[in-house]
């Protein structure tokens, strides 16, 4: 308890490059071994190295968790993530043939956008292979990906670009318009992916300098408002956001 009220007086600063992580006075035990900075290494290194699909899952799942919501450690970790080099090596799995590596790396990244540098380096870096995973579009083969996945990769695609102008033209840019409009309006999705696909175009609409650039390419604004009359209504197994935010 002293360790985390201590933890907890560090000022909050989301933009700052680096964040050390509060020195300890006795060894880590029990839970606390999760989320040391060692254990964050372990991590990206089993993320890099392995090649196994249930490791490469269970690892970016755990730093998912760890990075979730406003937990003290988790704003650390976050940054180590950062300092590490691991932001990269969990946007590769994003091209993974496993879904479920997929959608954990989706996952991760999300929460790992919290952080308002990691946000930056993400939106160069990854949003390109989140667009591909996308339904629609001109990619061969196309991916078949189950709607909880897709869900999490527009969630992650939103949390990327919200307060990031930057990230929302490369989304322009790698053809994400034409993937979520397609999403919101072809009437064969869910209404869970149309939801999460409105809620991203709306994001895009909210920035006043791109506005004019979309409208010039031939977009309107009703293309990017919600169109849930012509949505599935056949939904999966879960009907939640599978989210830990």
């Amino acid at each position: 308890d002293e360790w985390f009220s201590r933890g907890k007086k560090v000022p909050e600063d989301p933009g700052a490059d680096t964040v050390d992580f509060p020195k300890r006075t006795t060894p880590a035990k029990g839970y606390e071994l999760l989320f040391q900075p060692e254990v964050v290494r372990i991590y990206i290194s089993l993320l890099k190295e392995s090649k196994t699909p249930a490791i490469l899952e269970a690892s970016a799942g755990a730093i998912q968790n760890l990075c979730a919501g406003s937990w003290t450690y988790g704003r650390y970790i976050r940054s180590a993530l950062r300092q590490e080099k691991g932001l990269s090596a969990i946007a590769d799995l994003l091209t993974h043939d496993s879904e479920r590596v997929v959608k954990a790396a989706s996952g991760a990244l999300r929460n790992l956008a919290v952080d308002l540098r990691n946000k930056e380096l993400i939106g160069k870096h990854a949003i390109p292979n989140l667009v591909k995973n996308l339904p629609g579009g001109q990619q061969t083969p196309a991916k078949n990906l189950s709607e909880d996945t897709v869900v999490s990769i527009l969630n992650t695609i939103n949390e990327v670009i919200v307060d990031n102008l930057e990230a929302a033209k490369k989304l322009r840019e790698t053809q994400g318009i034409e993937k979520l409009v397609l999403i919101n309006k072809s009437g064969n999705r869910s209404e869970r992916e149309v939801r999460a696909a409105a809620l991203v175009l709306q994001t895009v609409w909210g920035y006043k300098e791109l506005r004019k650039p979309l409208e010039k390419e031939g977009w309107k604004k009703s293309d990017f408002q919600v169109n849930l009359s012509n949505a599935s209504r056949t939904q999966g197994g879960n009907s939640f956001d599978d989210s830990t935010l």
